[in-house]
């Protein structure tokens, strides 16, 4: 059975990802070190499969080399990262050791790896590298401009990954993705966030005046153009993932509202509130994701509406999800300085 390493897989994406490698009939070793956006939540359909593992490691760890070597995976997704703006703001400090630091060590481990079992690296980041593009859509070839710490941090790593392609000819691919929706996200990003609202009766909280524009991608499409950049991407690309669908902060709002009243009864307190701004607001994220699509034939299959129907729902049938986590780390405000 062909094995796979997904780290950071307690977390959103990661334990959608882990879905569908095992859906494949992959066998699966998750690594996490177990941080506050980690949930096991995610992945209590697996724990009793057969071909899935879960392991406490950081990527940092001089552990994960003998955990490599145990289980010689064909591909590791890496996954592991701090992930929101809002708390770079506020503390830098973890953005930079996990982001920088351990991809540092992560990638100082693959070198040794893969002197002895052949395997390739996909280094996961985002869109938020490229800075504000006010017109247009970013390709591959955009120079980096990021405006928060996390953004700077993962600009970072992908250099990082980058540099090690073209000094120590290392088989690494970085995929640089929009902002991501569906089930098992934490409740400290937006979406999440207002559908936790909704169903507990509580105002939504939106920065400025709602107007910045982010490009929204079903998770689920997102895996699977990871799966099809693992099986047929070309060593040493970057490759945007977009779904070329931007929403602004307001019209996601509208349009949650509007799937929440046809479902439940939605409280009189749930009104839109627009709150004071974060600083280094980018106005608006935009991909170019021509390359994938003409390489290697992906596109997202999942249109906005549907996709966030499914993601509603998803959260409306699994209450329990919320109170997984720490009730603070869902309804404090960050990013304020």
């Amino acid at each position: 059975m062909r094995k796979i390493v997904v780290t950071g897989g307690l977390g959103f994406i990661g334990s959608n990802l882990i879905k569908l490698f095992i859906k494949k009939n992959y066998f699966v070793i998750n690594i996490d070190k177990i941080t506050y956006s980690s949930n096991f939540y995610n992945v209590k359909e697996f724990k009793s499969f057969k071909n899935y593992k879960f392991i406490k490691c950081s990527i940092g760890n001089d552990k994960f080399l003998k955990i490599l070597n145990k289980y010689k995976p064909s591909c590791i997704f890496n996954l592991a990262a701090e992930s929101h703006v809002d708390r770079s703001i506020d503390n830098p400090d973890n953005f930079i050791k996990s982001n920088i630091v351990d991809v540092y060590k992560l990638l100082e481990t693959f070198k040794k790896f893969i002197k002895k079992h052949k395997c390739k690296l996909i280094h996961i980041s985002t869109d938020e590298v490229y800075g504000d593009i006010l017109k247009g859509r970013s390709t591959e070839k955009f120079p980096y401009n990021p405006s928060s710490p996390y953004a700077a941090s993962k600009a970072a790593s992908d250099h990082l990954v980058n540099s090690y392609v073209r000094t120590y000819k290392i088989p690494a691919i970085v995929t640089n993705c929009s902002n991501n929706y569906g089930p098992r996200q934490h409740p400290e990003k937006l979406i999440p966030k207002l559908i936790f609202n909704i169903l507990n009766n509580k105002y939504l909280p939106i920065y400025g005046k709602g107007l910045n524009s982010r490009e929204w991608i079903y998770v689920e499409d997102h895996c699977e153009a990871l799966y099809k950049i693992y099986l047929k991407g070309k060593i040493g690309s970057f490759y945007n993932i977009g779904s070329n669908k931007n929403l602004t902060n307001i019209q996601v709002s509208n349009e949650l509202l509007k799937i929440a009243k046809k479902t439940i009864n939605v409280g009189t307190k749930v009104k839109i509130r627009f709150i004071t701004d974060r600083p280094g607001h980018d106005k608006r994220y935009a991909l170019n994701s021509k390359k994938i699509t003409k390489e290697l034939k992906w596109k997202p299959k999942t249109n906005f509406s549907k996709g966030i129907k499914l993601t509603f729902d998803w959260y409306n049938e699994n209450k329990m999800y919320y109170k997984s986590l720490n009730k603070k780390d869902i309804t404090q405000r960050l990013g304020k300085k």
